[in-house]
């Protein structure tokens, strides 16, 4: 990836510890004085890469990394602009592909530094979930098992310190490595499975790739094993249940991800319980690979229909704040007002032209 403007060797300045996570290899620069610093990553799910721009306020700050903007880029490039009439240009091309994180140097803007981009096609998106496409012996099933970890003394939620204590522990054990952003441990990686915390403390297994439901149920026991032998030790239980029964927002634990700071200032503006359904739900999802269109929209379809039975055989959400709350799912309420352009039965999947 390119920034435009001047070369960053020429700034003074020092190698973030985000080049230390164990998929990046190239250095970030940042100003001593006052410069931007650009993250680029790729989840191995998604089309797009997403890009962070950030202020550096100077070593002496407390917290001198500061999110000035988000994008999303394509394969191909994109311009984008800060705030304060900053702007800057990138093209991303298969050669800078690092993993799935890419670390950038960010120098400085120059009034011409604007390059034009090229948005993303319709042929763009259809190629890429086409290229999704496997023969049935290549299916896979991924599962996503999120719980809420709290202080068996006093039921209160696991603060960031003790998830970091918990984090480290588990991968000095059982040979996990560790991702970091910053200064702060974020999640672990063994293999194709990874552990990751959502926005309020959820402890999640993005479990590998697997043939079958033994496969699966036998990874999840694995990863409930290794967190309570390291989290009994700590006086830390956990709780699999849709949503947090006990405790209010306010209580609730922000983790210091940068992406997660920006959902928060969003989710607000697009629906009234988006930041009840990032800090205080879990869940169990399954990713699952088709054969073809015709096979994709079978699932899909299929899918969508049975989601209301599988959240009445499985609703475990009826309490709020240490009260019933009215429902056997608080859960899946919180989706009727979360961000209606992206959640809900989408009847689109029912048409004939959908595919």
């Amino acid at each position: 990836m390119a920034i435009s403007g001047p070369s960053p060797e020429a700034w003074e300045g020092e190698v973030s510890p985000l080049s230390r996570m164990p998929d990046v290899s190239t250095a970030t620069w940042v100003s001593q004085a006052a410069g931007v610093m650009a993250l680029v990553y790729r989840a191995p799910s998604l089309p797009m890469f997403r890009l962070e721009v950030s202020r550096w306020t100077g070593p002496e700050q407390d917290n001198p990394r500061r999110v000035e903007c988000s994008a999303v880029l394509g394969d191909n490039s994109l311009a984008w602009g800060v705030e304060k009439g900053m702007r800057m240009s990138s093209s991303v091309g298969s050669g800078f592909r690092r993993g799935n994180r890419m670390i950038v140097a960010a120098s400085p803007p120059t009034e011409d530094a604007v390059i034009s981009a090229e948005p993303l096609t319709k042929e763009d998106l259809v190629n890429y979930l086409a290229s999704g496409c496997k023969p049935k012996e290549s299916w896979r099933i991924g599962t996503e098992h999120e719980k809420f970890g709290f202080e068996v003394g006093t039921l209160r939620p696991m603060k960031y310190e003790q998830i970091a204590d918990l984090l480290h522990g588990i991968a000095e054990r059982f040979s996990w490595d560790k991702v970091m952003e910053e200064n702060y441990i974020i999640g672990l990686k063994q293999g194709k499975q990874s552990i990751s915390l959502e926005p309020g403390g959820q402890f999640e297994l993005s479990g590998a790739p697997l043939e079958t439901l033994h496969q699966t149920c036998a990874e999840v026991n694995s990863h409930l094993y290794q967190v309570k032998a390291v989290a009994e030790e700590m006086g830390i239980g956990f709780l699999g249940i849709g949503f947090q029964p006990k405790w209010g927002i306010k209580d609730i634990p922000i983790m210091p991800k940068g992406r997660y700071e920006i959902m928060r200032n969003y989710m607000p503006k697009v629906g009234s319980l988006g930041l009840d359904m990032m800090f205080r739900t879990c869940t169990v999802q399954v990713n699952l690979d088709f054969s073809s269109e015709l096979d994709m929209i079978r699932k899909f379809r299929a899918g969508l229909a049975l989601q209301p039975i599988a959240t009445a055989i499985f609703a475990n959400s009826p309490f709020t704040e240490g009260k019933p709350n009215g429902y056997l799912s608080m859960r899946s309420h919180i989706w009727t007002d979360t961000d209606d352009d992206r959640t809900g039965m989408l009847p689109f999947v029912f048409d004939d032209s959908f595919g």
